[in-house]
């Protein structure tokens, strides 16, 4: 007789969930739109709407929290009334409003009960984890490739002569020094802006950014006890090929 599993309990359905989270990503962007050189066009007027389209989704999110998450709809209308009014008496001071609502999302999810106090603990828990890593890769940065203006211990000529402009060496050289080598991702940003700063290309910049979390020395070692020499040298030259394929392209085009 065939073993019978017991299905597993599901909170909500597949499409809610990918709702949820596109709600929150479409948060994430329009907080970070960054303004565009051109003062017209598309980019330029979603720019100058980027708060107003937060609100929004954040409003969106809110309603969400209180029909699938069972958040108490009072908690959610109080908190989008304080970020309402520090929106109005700070209009030129967007993040003040979107500090606060940060702020009031931890305290709606930390005291319901279930899967969103569960969520924000995990959060926190991870957030104890990556600061250090963080700073400590802001701190190295800082110390190596010093910043715009000022220099650190490793001199900017050495960077612009490896990894400057947009050459096939400069994309190649980073991709294969990205996968190579071994940091946490969110220590690539504050090293990539001490690189860019120092006179890294736009184009190898990315190189390295695709290749190093895709990669690294230990999980080289690791594939290669999985599924052999050969093949984790045929996946170890795609992830640099087309790493170094995707700077060169945005080098010549985006940058």
């Amino acid at each position: 007789a065939a073993l019978h599993m017991p299905e597993q309990e599901v909170e909500r359905p597949l499409w809610q969930n990918v709702v949820y989270f596109a709600v929150m990503v479409m948060i994430l962007i329009f907080a970070t739109w960054g303004k565009p050189e051109e003062s017209s066009g598309v980019w330029h007027a979603v720019y100058s709407v980027k708060w107003l389209l937060t609100g929004i989704f954040a409003a969106g999110l809110g309603f969400l929290f209180v029909i699938w998450f069972r958040v108490k709809a009072v908690k959610v209308v109080l908190a989008g009334a304080v970020v309402l009014a520090a929106a109005l008496l700070f209009p030129h001071e967007p993040l003040i409003a979107f500090s606060a609502g940060i702020v009031l999302i931890s305290v709606l999810l930390t005291t319901t009960r279930g899967e969103t106090q569960t969520w924000f603990l995990a959060t926190w828990d991870f957030a104890k984890q990556i600061t250090p890593l963080l700073l400590g890769g802001v701190l190295v940065a800082g110390l190596l490739l010093g910043q715009p203006g000022s220099e650190g211990i490793i001199p900017s000529e050495w960077v612009s002569s490896w990894v400057g402009g947009n050459s096939l060496w400069a994309n190649f050289f980073s991709a294969l020094v990205g996968a190579f080598m071994y940091f946490a991702t969110l220590t690539e940003v504050p090293i990539l802006q001490g690189l860019i700063g120092a006179g890294m290309g736009k184009g190898p910049a990315l190189a390295l950014l695709l290749a190093g979390p895709a990669l690294s020395l230990p999980n080289m070692l690791v594939i290669r006890s999985v599924i052999g020499t050969q093949k984790t040298v045929v996946y170890c030259s795609l992830v640099v090929v087309m790493a170094t394929i995707t700077g060169m392209i945005f080098g010549t085009y985006f940058a």
